[in-house]
This record gives structure tokens, C-alpha cells and sequence, in this order.
């Protein structure tokens, strides 16, 4: 998921990084914010159709 959306060979890992920090991080550090996730929780990331989802 995040490799295909990443991809592109005449950027490098530039638009990998990108699609990481959009799909990834920034909805993690959204949940992590409001209080989803605590200290010690392992987090589970499960990608279905297409779209990341998170969970404790």
C-alpha cells in the first residue's frame, strides 16, 4: 500500500516518504493525541482496501 503509492522512479523515496508521513504518522500521532493510544499500548496497523486503520 504505502509502496505503490510512493513509487515513482524519477523522485527517489522522496514521494515514499511523503505517502508514509501522509497515511502513516500523521493519522498515528492524530490518534495518539486524542487519547486512542497510551503509554504501552502495542499498536496493530491493518491496511483493507486500500486504507490504513489502527488499533490497540
Amino acid at each position: 500500500l504505502l509502496g505503490e503509492a510512493g513509487f515513482d522512479p524519477v523522485y527517489g523515496a522522496r514521494p515514499l516518504k511523503r505517502a508514509i508521513q501522509h497515511r502513516l504518522e500523521n493519522p498515528l500521532a492524530q490518534k495518539i493525541l486524542a487519547g486512542d493510544f497510551g503509554p504501552g499500548d502495542t499498536i496493530r496497523i491493518d491496511a483493507d482496501a486500500g486504507v490504513l486503520s489502527f488499533g490497540a
